[in-house]
């Protein structure tokens, strides 16, 4: 080989080595620089999606019980989607570079069985959009990483805030069960003494008993469900938590909030457009100029090549590649219909939950003067003890409603949170 196109070759494989240092997306930066999101871009191509997905703000306050949790939650959490995402990123550095000419070695016989070494250089002219459309794939398959860490985070939060919530709900029931368990022993006291003294039946006391059973029994359910959310709460977290939350509310989610279901059907939508284009791209004939450097001289030529003979099942084979790219779309509609309907859904839960809560707040009140009247009532000699006991029992189930009603109200604003991706900020995944 002549020391001029030697070098030649060496400067064109060192700029490919350089070439593949830089792209779209930074793998490693220096602590300085490194950004505090995964969806931090870098270059001059941006992404909608994965912008729209940095931009997205919590729900939940940072300094309240629920955004502490929160933040536990994202710190402890695996980021398996989060490798995934890093890979995504990484074949698209590598496929931004595939218009860049090749470079690989050569080796033949000849016919005196003589080897023959040398390099090929190889630059594709014309190939349909394969190149492109395969840029554009991988640039998709990134925004599909994106979003599913997004959802996977966003998920991951909901389940910590919901086990932090079902461990209140456990302990203010618990509690309220305890009181009302007090105040049954004292109703069983006054009966027991009736029966002692034969003013009352003894199938009366059977009756205090049975109700004091089934509340001991509520509340020990409670309790346990407490524990039970705290301890997996714990597990996932690694952290305790303060058993008390000063607000239980969500913020509002902004009207123009999107559904990550969408997003992540828009992705994969242009992924499979982008996957189809190429397809085609590869049924069509592509131009290639080549330049081979050996031993025995240096040579350079156009080539016209297929990456698939063409055959009688060609035209379908377009055929089918295009309708890949319409049921694509399609599938976004679906989506776009399906998050519609859950919003709607969600939203008439809540107004549904929020509407039983103020409901059973009205009924709390009424119920508790008709047992504090009844109360005064027996106090005076003019109400049976039995009375008392069924109001007072009637006025424990409606609390119980209550405390169930308040909550699940939150854990329905979780889900939508979840849903739209507003638990978790955008530039802290």
């Amino acid at each position: 080989m002549q020391p001029g196109r030697f070098l030649c070759a060496i400067a064109v494989t060192c700029s490919l080595s350089a070439c593949a240092q830089t792209g779209l997306f930074a793998t490693k930066d220096s602590p300085d620089t490194a950004p505090r999101s995964n969806f931090a871009q870098t270059g001059t191509a941006q992404s909608e999606v994965i912008q729209t997905l940095l931009e997205r703000r919590s729900l939940l306050s940072p300094d309240s019980a629920f955004g502490e949790v929160a933040e536990a939650a994202l710190a402890a959490s695996a980021r398996a989607a989060e490798a995934e995402l890093i890979s995504a990123k990484l074949r698209a550095e590598a496929a931004s570079k595939n218009w860049l000419p090749t470079l690989g070695p050569s080796v033949s016989l000849t016919d005196l069985g003589d080897v023959v070494a040398g390099l090929l250089i190889e630059q594709v002219l014309f190939d349909n959009g394969r190149r492109k459309a395969e840029r554009e794939f991988a640039a998709a398959d990134v925004e599909v990483a994106a979003v599913n860490l997004s959802q996977d985070m966003n998920g991951r939060v909901e389940t910590a805030v919901g086990l932090y919530v079902a461990a209140l709900r456990g302990d203010e029931k618990a509690a309220y069960g305890e009181r009302a368990l007090r105040r049954m022993q004292e109703f069983r006291r006054i009966v027991q003494g009736r029966v002692d003294g034969g003013v009352s039946d003894h199938s009366d006391l059977n009756v205090v008993d049975s109700k004091i059973s089934g509340i001991r029994t509520t509340t020990a359910t409670a309790r346990d469900d407490a524990a039970t959310a705290r301890a997996e709460l714990q597990a996932m977290t690694g952290q305790e938590f303060k058993r008390a939350a000063t607000h239980l509310g969500i913020a509002t989610p902004p009207s123009q909030a999107q559904f990550l279901s969408v997003l992540k059907a828009s992705a994969e939508a242009n992924r499979t457009i982008a996957e189809a284009k190429a397809g085609r791209a590869g049924l069509l004939p592509q131009i290639s100029a080549a330049g081979n450097a050996t031993t025995d001289g240096s040579g350079a030529g156009l080539t016209l090549d297929m990456a698939q003979p063409l055959g009688l099942g060609t035209p379908a084979a377009m055929q089918a590649l295009e309708a890949s790219k319409e049921a694509a779309k399609r599938q976004v509609s679906e989506a776009e219909e399906a998050a519609r309907r859950t919003y709607s859904r969600q939203m008439q839960q809540i107004a549904s939950l929020q509407r039983q809560e103020a409901e059973t707040a009205a009924l709390v009140r009424r119920s508790r003067e008709t047992y504090e009247l009844f109360q005064k009532q027996f106090e005076a000699g003019q109400r049976p003890v039995m009375e008392v006991i069924q109001v007072y029992e009637e006025l424990v189930r409606r609390e119980q409603a209550y405390i169930d009603a308040k909550y699940e109200a939150v854990l329905i604003q979780l889900q939508l949170a979840r849903d739209l991706g507003l638990l978790a900020d955008g530039d802290k995944i």
